[in-house]
């Protein structure tokens, strides 16, 4: 892998983005490495999967991989796109190894089931986005580094707290995101 060059002025703003999402700001950081990486990343899905579906879903898993791991992202092994093609290469090779991975056989447009329009997932999308932004600093905290995958103890141990606390900030911050999605007409489930 080759290492990142201190002096590269590119590779420390796009090191400063991966830290800006380790930090849990997954907004502009994500959208700007998004921008700069999924078409070479969907490229190599192409060529390694042979499908541009799973070349789509190869590159959506690569910045999720990329939000999970970003604490772990050492700029001086590497850069962000020598990073993310390490990423790319482990994807790629868990996709082709899932059952759902194999074509299917088509079928007849009255058997598939109709899908929400992608306008309504971008509008509940930022509802939901809205209703964690309207959330207190800490109840926010919780719940971003919760969905990132951390469990609880890993909470606990990222931010210097007991681990009673976190379980109280949960707690507390999932009742105020819900009585926030109900005022927005997002009705959570139990």
């Amino acid at each position: 892998m080759p290492v990142a060059r201190v002096d590269d002025p590119l590779a420390r703003e796009e090191a400063g983005l991966v830290a800006q999402v380790a930090a849990g700001d997954t907004g502009a950081p994500m959208t700007e490495l998004y921008r700069r990486y999924a078409g070479r990343l969907y490229r190599y899905g192409l060529q390694a999967l042979r499908d541009g579906g799973l070349a789509e879903e190869m590159v959506q898993e690569c910045f999720v991989r990329l939000w999970r791991t970003a604490g772990r992202f050492d700029p001086a092994r590497g850069s962000v796109a020598a990073y993310l093609i390490v990423i790319g290469r482990s994807v790629a090779a868990d996709v082709r190894k899932r059952p759902s991975s194999r074509r299917l056989e088509q079928l007849d447009e009255a058997e598939v089931p109709p899908q929400q329009d992608s306008v309504d997932q971008i509008l509940s999308g930022l509802m939901v986005r809205e209703a964690v932004d309207s959330l207190g600093p800490a109840h926010r905290q919780v719940i971003m580094l919760a969905e990132a995958g951390l469990t609880q103890s890993q909470i606990a141990d990222r931010l210097g707290l007991p681990l009673g606390t976190v379980k109280t900030r949960t707690f507390h911050a999932l009742r105020a995101l819900r009585s926030a999605l109900d005022k927005r007409g997002i009705h959570a489930a139990a």
